[in-house]
């Protein structure tokens, strides 16, 4: 069963798969959204869920430190019933405190330009978070 991990910003959304086996997440793209405009990629995210056969959805939810929900977590939380709504899969909300800024350590680390990081940080950050739900799940 392949799941898809998703970390939701306010302009982009990155996304990653995981295998069929369910062990491993590879982070395959970031997609453009405007909140604003209300375009969320839902037409590309339907294509990437019919393309690897997904059977379900894990979408980061960033929480603060002492556990409360803010703006962020509450975009993500509406983002998530989109898309429950939309594609009849089922979307579980995922902790990811921390998620984007260890990803940003780990390319700052393998000396990635700001440039080239900028390109990739969130579909790293979606892996993050899918790799830490297909862990939990061992």
């Amino acid at each position: 069963m392949r799941i898809m991990g998703l970390d939701v910003g306010s302009k982009t959304v990155g996304v990653a798969i995981s295998d069929e086996m369910g062990w491993t997440a590879q982070g395959i793209e970031t997609i453009p959204i405007d909140e604003e405009q209300k375009h969320f990629g839902l037409k590309r995210i339907k294509q990437i869920i019919d393309e690897y056969a997904v059977e379900k959805i894990v979408v980061g939810f960033p929480k603060n430190m002492n556990n409360t929900v803010g703006p962020r977590g509450e975009a993500s939380k509406s983002y998530a019933e989109k898309l429950e709504t939309q594609f009849q899969l089922p979307v579980l909300l995922w902790d990811e405190r921390l998620s984007t800024m260890a990803a940003e350590r780990v390319l700052l680390e393998a000396d990635v330009s700001r440039k080239k990081r900028k390109k990739v940080i969130d579909k790293m950050a979606a892996s993050m978070i899918l790799q830490g739900y297909l862990d939990s799940q061992q």
